[in-house]
């Protein structure tokens, strides 16, 4: 759908954004449907595209037979990526704290190794020619779920006429940014 934004610069008319969410790439087994599902994608030929968390069910590992597979997700201003409350591996049982942390770590290198840009609570600019706008990520924010971004941090000092935020959890919209970033 199109989307009109009172602020955009005249610059970003047209600009056309493709949003993934939910990969949980744990859940796969006929590789070939996924390879299909990024032709889709890449069918409609995004100046950008965002991925907005759970790109595995809980360990990074799942990852290991579809990083072919997702690195074709390409675009000319950038795939920016968020983390999802699976990405953490809460839902798994480790042997230490180490070890989850280290999952978690390896997942953050996944998404650069894809040639994703993961923002972990903070703000870059894209920008066309003298006009720009902020992009904000946050890490997962959710009611009940797992509470790791900072949407303050993120945002401080992001001046842009229009700003655009990639956060997985739908409840953090209304339970924060709508109340204290109306900007966004």
């Amino acid at each position: 759908p199109k989307v009109k934004l009172p602020n955009l610069p005249t610059a970003f008319n047209g600009l056309k954004i493709v949003q993934i969410s939910d990969i949980h790439s744990g859940s796969f087994y006929n590789k070939e449907a996924v390879n299909r599902g990024i032709d889709l994608l890449l069918e409609q030929k995004p100046d950008i595209v965002f991925f907005t968390g759970d790109l595995v069910n809980n360990r990074a590992d799942e990852m290991d037979n579809y990083m072919d597979v997702f690195s074709r997700v390409t675009a000319p201003m950038g795939v920016f990526s968020v983390l999802g409350n699976h990405d953490y591996g809460d839902y798994d049982e480790w042997p230490s704290e180490e070890a989850k942390a280290a999952n978690l770590d390896r997942l953050k290198a996944i998404h650069g190794e894809l040639g994703w840009n993961l923002l972990l609570d903070e703000h870059v600019y894209l920008e066309r020619g003298k006009d720009k706008i902020g992009l904000i990520g946050v890490q997962n924010w959710g009611a009940g779920f797992h509470q790791e971004g900072d949407l303050k941090k993120a945002y401080t000092g992001c001046e842009a006429p229009v700003k655009l935020l990639l956060s997985h959890d739908p409840t953090h919209w209304d339970e924060q940014v709508r109340q204290d970033f109306k900007d966004i």
